[in-house]
């Protein structure tokens, strides 16, 4: 199962069967980190590769909106019947903006390392935004290299994930520009329409995703349920842990 849309989207099928899920990775997300939220899912998992990211084409101007990124992640869901999805950060505001608009379209729904909800984002978050945007529009790879290893806990061993996402990051200037200014919806309240039970993970410690969003979201839903984990990089450091939370919330 692949496809794309006219925005360069892409979309690729792994597993079989139903259950179908539809994975919104975050910005600037390797094919191989796209992929990790739905390790170990039952069913056919269908992993987006938005416009700019991996082998997609380069992202149309005025892209990167997340009304925008919630009509391209509606669009894949009909078309491959998907009734369960996960996203993380980015891809987490998308579909966010999604249930807004069309808030039974999904039976189950994690949203993992959401970075906003319906306010602008806070000074630090904003102030990281501007340095890894002056870095690629400067061309400054060394730079670049040293901001996204700040991200990474000491101990850590990411084999080739910080030149992954250099590589990733040099095709994003416009949307790191654009997109921190963006948030999800500007009425939180659209979202206790959702009916669906939606897990939460948010990161203790991430000044991209504040642990307050996390705990905004999951509240502003009716079924949601948060879990926190004490990592700012919990996708590095609690793979196994939030590769079980998803397993089992899915499974119920």
């Amino acid at each position: 199962m692949t496809g794309s849309l006219p925005s360069g989207l892409r979309w690729q099928g792994h597993g079989r069967d139903v259950p179908v899920t539809l994975v919104a990775p975050g910005l600037g997300a390797t094919p191989g980190e796209a992929r990790i939220p739905a390790s170990g899912l039952s069913g056919t998992r269908v992993v987006v590769t938005f416009p700019s990211h991996g082998d997609a084409a380069d992202a149309p101007a005025g892209y990167w909106t997340y009304r925008t990124i919630s009509a391209d992640l509606e669009r894949v869901a009909d078309e491959v019947d998907a009734t369960r999805a996960v996203g993380v950060s980015m891809g987490a505001g998308g579909l966010t903006a999604l249930l807004t608009r069309r808030p039974d379209r999904f039976d189950r729904i994690a949203l993992l390392l959401p970075a906003a909800l319906d306010k602008p984002r806070a000074t630090p978050a904003m102030w990281a935004f501007e340095q890894l945007a002056d870095a690629v529009e400067a061309g400054d790879v060394d730079g670049l290299r040293r901001l996204v290893a700040a991200e990474v806990p000491d101990g850590v061993a990411v084999g080739e994930h910080i030149s992954s996402r250099v590589d990733a990051l040099l095709r994003l200037g416009g949307a790191l520009r654009t997109l921190p200014e963006q948030v999800p919806t500007n009425d939180a309240a659209l979202l206790r329409n959702v009916g669906a039970s939606v897990l939460v993970i948010g990161a203790v410690g991430d000044p991209l995703h504040p642990e307050q969003v996390a705990r905004d979201v999951a509240a502003a839903l009716p079924n949601g349920r948060l879990e926190l984990i004490d990592s700012p990089a919990p996708l590095l450091t609690h793979r196994r842990e939030v590769r079980s939370l998803l397993v089992d919330f899915f499974a119920g």
